[in-house]
């Protein structure tokens, strides 16, 4: 059974045209790992939720942090989300595990999947365990990817945008089983998949194709 925590919103931050980080109260004594997550629901003036949502940020962090890929085109949590202000509360249960930390890999991220990886990443960084991992960050275009210059701080030319359409629209790169198999020379290191569920189901797909073990592919729990 988790317990729900009333926080309030500390702060916003848009990192693209469609995601909102957000900096969350942090309740007494409220501890995490990273690539766990939490349920989040709005209970007042509307009610919406709950959704789960992995933090983004350190457990040595002030605050609770969140990054939020934000869907306009109907009125759900996260379009409610963005209408709130700086002092607004939210409902947040304990933390899960989603993702866990298998060591230095493979990342492969569609999108808003990215978000547990930059909470492992940030804490291998810390930790000094990033080795030689690698993050495929599958986006529409270039307008759609957010964090990029922290993230290859972290990796550098081992971070790889893969974007669907170049900046003149036209069809570029998708994470298919040939761009693996020029990516991905060790199929025994863990390698890591999050994103849309479509997103996944292909890139498992052409995991396995490629010779990838299930043991090897680290999913969210």
């Amino acid at each position: 059974m988790y317990m729900n925590h009333e926080v309030r919103i500390l702060g916003k931050k848009s990192l693209n045209h469609d995601v909102v980080q957000f900096q969350l109260e942090r309740p007494s004594g409220y501890q995490f790992v990273a690539g766990q997550a939490i349920e989040l629901e709005l209970r007042a003036p509307v009610r919406r939720g709950p959704a789960p949502f992995t933090f983004t940020g350190l457990n040595t962090s002030p605050n609770l942090e969140l990054t939020i890929k934000i869907y306009r085109d109907h009125d759900g949590l996260t379009a409610a989300l963005e209408r709130l202000h700086v002092g607004d509360s939210v409902s947040i249960t304990d933390p899960w595990d989603s993702f866990t930390d298998k060591g230095p890999g493979v990342f492969i991220a569609g999108g808003a999947g990215i978000t547990p990886f930059v909470a492992l990443l940030r804490q291998m960084q810390v930790d000094g365990t990033v080795g030689g991992s690698t993050l495929l960050f599958a986006n529409k275009s270039s307008k759609d990817a957010f964090l990029r210059d922290e993230l290859k701080g972290i990796l550098g030319n081992r971070y790889v945008d893969v974007l669907a359409f170049d900046d003149n629209g036209r069809s570029n790169q998708l994470i298919d089983e040939a761009f693996l198999k020029i990516q991905i020379q060790n199929l025994q290191q863990p390698i890591n998949v999050c994103g849309p569920p479509g997103f996944m189901d292909a890139v498992q797909g052409a995991l396995k194709k490629i010779g990838a073990s299930e043991q090897a592919v680290n999913v969210s729990l």
